[in-house]
């Protein structure tokens, strides 16, 4: 123990003794009660906030076609202006700075670069992309570059099924090597994909993503698909695409370039809805089959067990030296989190037998309330509820079950509604997001220090309020108020302020 260590605990004794009340736990926390060199940045996506679908040579993407159908957006928007900031970067770059964040994490549309996802290059995109990065820099600010968020060229999918065929392979890495060619020489970090266990269950077991696919009771949804089998077909492609591209990446690029390569997981965190052992291996389950679905493969060259067991064939396989290939093929895995539930075992097996599709393999109900379990605060969204304990536990899990790999939370936040009746200022009055980042972050904090984790940073979504996929414009998870009646006009909510605050001290 330091003498600063002595004194404080000394300090803390007395104070006790006297009968002053002390808080317990981590308080008042700012950049400062993070490690050295922890990044604090925003994330993005092009889709949702770019806008000038059919501007700069892009071509279209299966989102440009999805969202375009009636009944795909619960509000019948699409992202053809989005946040506009193909046109507005420089102003939210400036407003990025202002608040103090050190990183920005956006994505680059494959459609921009290749408007027909392979072929001829289009150097209108390129352009576009190096002067958002040039800015960003000129500003202090470190890119952090996603290839893939969820925006497959539309060329693609209609030649032979986009993601459900191992051509997509080569087309992929195709597309990487270009970005690392053009950018790598400032962009030094890079994520291959985005969150590939949602849109793999999204797109292609329920349906309610592009491309929107899906079978059985959920036919009536949509035209084609298969709910069994395809979710896997994609995970296994995406798989094979990201460590084909790291492994160009880390022989080819990195030795000259000196960057580094991850990919971006989501997970839910999952509570035992009571403390029967079923309960215990059915929460380690509804894990396996959401964040080890993805990260197991990375660590060990296979899904996990648990998959392999109640998938069996139509989980596909990897080939021995596919298997070497994956092992490793990460410099730090990003983890995007939101919210916690509950799962229980299904006893039942009536969910699988209906449905017949990956939700149901693992033989977990989950859901965000349990009998006899606390209920817990509520975003605007149905799914999201605000338990920050779980990306301490998540962080923990991960530390416990992979060997605490380097990890950067790529996405946290949660969102407000869009009511039409509430006043400019009542809307920037967002307490509840204060209270939502400083919670997470006190227990993302606790895992740090406390436990071990190894957490290198934390990007927020989102800086501004953006076109919320099949929510549209419903939701809003900005720090930023974005005006969608007013030339998207941007206005820093409670947030920003209190950012911006942590971030100086």
């Amino acid at each position: 123990m330091s003498v600063r260590e002595s004194i404080n605990c000394l300090i803390f004794v007395i104070l006790v003794a006297v009968g002053i009340p002390v808080c317990c736990g981590q308080k008042n926390i700012s950049r400062a009660s993070f490690p050295k060199g922890f990044v604090f940045g925003t994330a993005s996506s092009a889709y949702q906030y770019e806008g000038a679908v059919k501007e700069g040579g892009r071509g279209p993407t299966i989102w440009d076609k999805f969202a375009h159908e009636i009944g795909k957006v619960i509000d019948f928007s699409n992202a053809d202006i989005a946040d506009d900031q193909y046109h507005r970067y420089n102003e939210d770059i400036s407003l990025m700075k202002n608040m103090g964040m050190d990183a920005y994490r956006f994505s680059i549309a494959w459609s921009r670069i290749y408007p027909s996802g392979t072929g001829e290059i289009n150097q209108a995109g390129i352009d576009h992309y190096n002067k958002v990065i040039n800015d960003l820099l000129a500003q202090g600010i470190e890119p952090y570059v996603t290839l893939y968020h969820w925006d497959l060229p539309q060329s693609l999918e209609d030649s032979y099924t986009g993601w459900l065929s191992p051509q997509i392979i080569k087309d992929f890495t195709t597309y990487a090597e270009t970005c690392f060619k053009e950018f790598g020489d400032r962009v030094k970090h890079w994520i291959t994909f985005n969150e590939p266990h949602t849109f793999a269950v999204q797109g292609y077991d329920v349906g309610l993503q592009a491309p929107g696919r899906c079978s059985i009771l959920l036919r009536a949804f949509c035209r084609a698909g298969n709910s069994a089998t395809e979710p896997y077909i994609v995970g296994h492609n995406v798989l094979l695409s990201h460590a084909t591209v790291v492994d160009i990446y880390k022989k080819k690029y990195q030795p000259k370039q000196h960057g580094s390569i991850g990919i971006s997981l989501d997970s839910f965190w999952y509570d035992p809805a009571s403390n029967s052992s079923n309960d215990i291996e059915a929460s380690h389950r509804a894990i396996d089959f959401n964040l080890g679905w993805f990260l197991e493969p990375l660590i060990k060259g296979d899904y996990p067990r648990s998959m392999r067991t109640r998938v069996r064939d139509r989980l596909p396989r990897f080939t021995m030296e596919q298997s070497v290939m994956l092992r490793g093929s990460y410099d730090f895995i990003g983890i995007n989190h939101y919210t916690t539930w509950y799962a229980s075992q299904d006893n039942t097996n009536i969910i699988g037998a209906l449905l017949n599709d990956s939700l149901s393999d693992s033989g977990a109900f989950t859901f965000p309330i349990a009998i006899g379990q606390p209920v817990y605060d509520r975003a605007n969204s149905v799914w999201l509820y605000i338990v920050p304990h779980g990306i301490r536990r998540l962080m923990n899990h991960i530390k416990k079950e992979y060997g605490n790999p380097p990890i950067i939370i790529t996405e946290n936040g949660m969102d407000d509604g869009n009511n039409p009746f509430t006043s400019l200022r009542d809307a920037l009055k967002d307490d509840k997001r204060i209270k939502y980042h400083d919670d997470y972050l006190t227990n993302l904090l606790a895992a740090i220090k406390e436990d071990g984790c190894n957490v290198k940073g934390y990007f927020a979504w989102s800086m501004l309020d953006n076109w919320e996929w099949g929510a549209g414009y419903t939701s809003r998870f900005g720090l930023y108020y974005v005006d969608y009646n007013d030339n998207r006009k941007r206005y820093a909510k409670n947030s920003v302020n209190w950012f911006k605050n942590f971030l100086k001290s």
